[in-house]
């Protein structure tokens, strides 16, 4: 059986592969579109190569802690781990720079042309991460026997994972407050004039914050959910317990495969078209998870339990959707409140994120409720498979909105016909909703898995149940549930940092550079990517440590049960922060696109001056502090698991 999934593993590489190949064909437009690229791309690459270079120290020290103090064959685990998370945001973040040009290039001759170019990238990166997630898990199960082993796996990919969403987020959302509220509210030019400083390091910071980041976010997730399933499954059902999250993986990626091909439109209907790719997978995975539990594990107990994952993942899905699409009411209230300005915007906003996190949380209970019932501790464990099993297509979902964004801003800073910008720019909206539902998916999974991995805990640090309340287990609870608000905080802040740095920059720039204003000289873009590169490297560094050093401090010092204490307040706090930023942020993006497609007074209104306030503030909620909190909570539980024997 393990030799199909690595076949399916193998398919899914050599189909992103072929569309890679594909886009390459694609024109990439005029001399001018080539060199805006060539910029974008040129400092995307330049951010990833530098930080990779910090990222390999890390890991070096790391495994060296591990082989002496946990054991060899984890250490080469964590290390494998590692190099295949880092190989998946590198050539996602290459195709993504390369598809961006010729997604505008394409949305000049018809918007299906260009959705499809720019999906079509989205497939190329989620079939490298679920390809390379599920081959290397495989391999690893094949090598060592012992599904424990390869949490080092897990640990390697959520360590790069957390690395590369906070300094990718660091960087993007730096650069795009640096750019919108000096050029939209001070200057009042469109967003992506390519007068603006800071347009080039905002368009860089899509790709390593939404391409590179997100792509390493769900590598994680996905490998995480398999390593837990695999683990409690062979408790229960021995071998075939651990095979079967793989087999279920395999056929995803069948599922996700098949899906991509229902993704196309005539109409304006976008969202409509990635729905139908994404539904039409569900319903596939559906049919396949049936049939692959009933012939294979004979237990269709465990079928009911990856079903309500899945479900619950397309309910948090359109939860997500409603709360952040600009079709519907949560956004459209806050455009209506930016007509008194940027206060009552921002109180709007938080108002809805906080609303927003009801679906969700009601839906993970629903799973873990039904799972429980039907499937034990494994169900839940096979819950989180199930909600992630579609990741080949719903990655690509999520992915396509970087590029279409990209496009929209090439379009632009490239000076090309109204008709471009506008089928791009209805690209970039689509992909702002889309951004969002893959961050419900991630945030959703990263609950159950997170769950699954302190049941894991438990059973691997012999607890039986933990009372809390022991003094010492309140006292995990409470530094757990403190995590991911000390977490938000450096990102927050090491955001709102870069950020000062940039606004000044480009402040400076406008004032000094004469005939900028007047776009009859260049400003100094490669100024403006350095300050967002070396605040990012710089920033991303404490919080990554702390996510590792907190588990270990208390494990050491407070014992098995604090920890155990520590795991359930990370993951309910880091859960519903997570959902709450995420959704806050695009609503609020979204409210401003509202706005800019000519309501309440359009561009350059009272309104838009407040939405982009807005926008602003959420900016670091939804790409910076929000993705990375999923992460947080998983990582922490995979220290736990790891380094338990020094705990015991």
């Amino acid at each position: 059986m393990l030799v199909y999934v690595i076949l399916i593993s193998v398919l899914a590489l050599l189909f992103a592969l072929v569309a890679a190949f594909r886009i390459k064909k694609h024109d990439q437009g005029t001399e001018k579109m080539k060199e805006i690229a060539h910029a974008i791309r040129e400092g995307a690459m330049t951010f990833l190569i530098r930080e990779y270079k910090i990222l390999v120290l890390f890991i070096i020290v790391v495994f060296l802690v591990l082989f002496f103090l946990i054991g060899n064959e984890i250490a080469y685990a964590f290390l494998a781990g590692a190099i295949l998370s880092g190989v998946a945001g590198n050539i996602g973040m290459r195709v993504a720079t390369s598809a961006n040009v010729r997604t505008a290039y394409a949305a000049d001759h018809s918007l299906n042309r260009g959705l499809k170019l720019a999906f079509s990238s989205g497939t190329v990166v989620s079939m490298t991460v679920v390809g390379l997630g599920l081959l290397g898990v495989t391999i690893l199960y094949m090598i060592f026997k012992d599904p424990n082993i390869i949490y080092g796996f897990g640990f390697g990919a959520s360590s790069i994972a957390l690395f590369a969403r906070v300094g990718g987020g660091i960087y993007t959302k730096a650069a795009d407050v640096g750019a919108d509220l000096v050029g939209k509210v001070e200057k009042g030019i469109p967003e992506d004039d390519p007068r603006n400083p800071a347009v080039i390091a905002d368009n860089v910071g899509d790709n390593v914050g939404d391409v590179a980041g997100m792509g390493a976010d769900l590598f994680e997730s996905y490998v995480d959910s398999l390593i837990a399933a695999m683990v409690l499954g062979t408790l229960v059902f021995a071998t075939k317990g651990a095979v079967f999250p793989l087999l279920l993986a395999g056929f995803g990626i069948l599922a996700s495969i098949l899906g991509t091909f229902f993704v196309r439109t005539k109409g304006k209907n976008i969202h409509g078209a990635l729905n139908k790719g994404v539904f039409s997978a569900s319903i596939l995975m559906l049919i396949f998870a049936f049939f692959v539990t009933k012939y294979y594990l004979g237990d269709l107990g465990v079928f009911y339990a990856a079903v309500s994952g899945l479900i619950s993942g397309v309910v948090i899905g359109l939860s997500t959707q409603y709360y952040t699409s600009a079709d519907m009411k949560p956004v459209k209230s806050i455009a209506e409140d930016s007509k008194t300005g940027s206060a009552t915007n921002i109180i709007r906003g938080l108002g809805v994120g906080m609303m927003s996190t009801i679906i969700p949380v009601l839906a993970v209970s629903a799973a873990i409720l039904l799972a429980s019932y039907f499937g034990g501790l494994y169900g839940i464990a096979i819950a989180a498979v199930g909600m992630l099993s579609t990741l080949g297509i719903t990655l690509a979902t999520d992915t396509y909105g970087p590029v279409a964004d990209n496009a929209a801003g090439i379009a632009e800073m490239a000076g090309m016909g109204n008709k471009a910008r506008t089928r791009a720019e209805a690209l970039d909206a689509v992909g702002n909703t889309t951004a969002a539902i893959g961050k419900g998916f991630a945030i959703g999974s990263a609950a159950l898995t997170a769950l699954a991995l302190f049941v894991s805990f438990t059973q691997v640090a012999g607890l039986s149940s933990i009372n809390i309340s022991q003094p010492l287990v309140i006292v995990g609870l409470f530094i757990g549930s403190l995590m991911p608000f000390i977490y938000s905080a450096l990102t927050m802040n090491a955001v709102g940092k870069a950020a000062f740095q940039m606004i000044n920059e480009v402040r400076r720039q406008f004032k000094h550079i004469k005939g900028l204003m007047q776009g009859k000289a260049k400003p100094d873009y490669k100024k403006c990517i350095d300050i967002s590169t070396a605040a990012a490297l710089k920033e991303m560094i404490i919080p990554g440590l702390l996510a590792v050093i907190v588990p270990i401090a208390v494990g050491l010092l407070l014992g098995v049960e604090a920890l155990g204490g520590l795991l359930v307040g990370v993951t309910a706090t880091g859960f519903l922060m997570a959902v709450f930023m995420a959704n806050a942020g695009g609503a609020w993006d979204n409210a401003k696109k509202y706005i800019e497609a000519g309501h309440l007074g359009g561009k350059g209104s009272y309104a838009h001056k407040a939405a982009v306030v807005g926008d602003t503030v959420g900016d670091p909620f939804k790409d910076t502090s929000g993705p990375s909190l999923n992460i947080l909570i998983k990582l922490m539980s995979i220290v736990a698991l790891v380094f338990v024997p020094l705990f015991l």
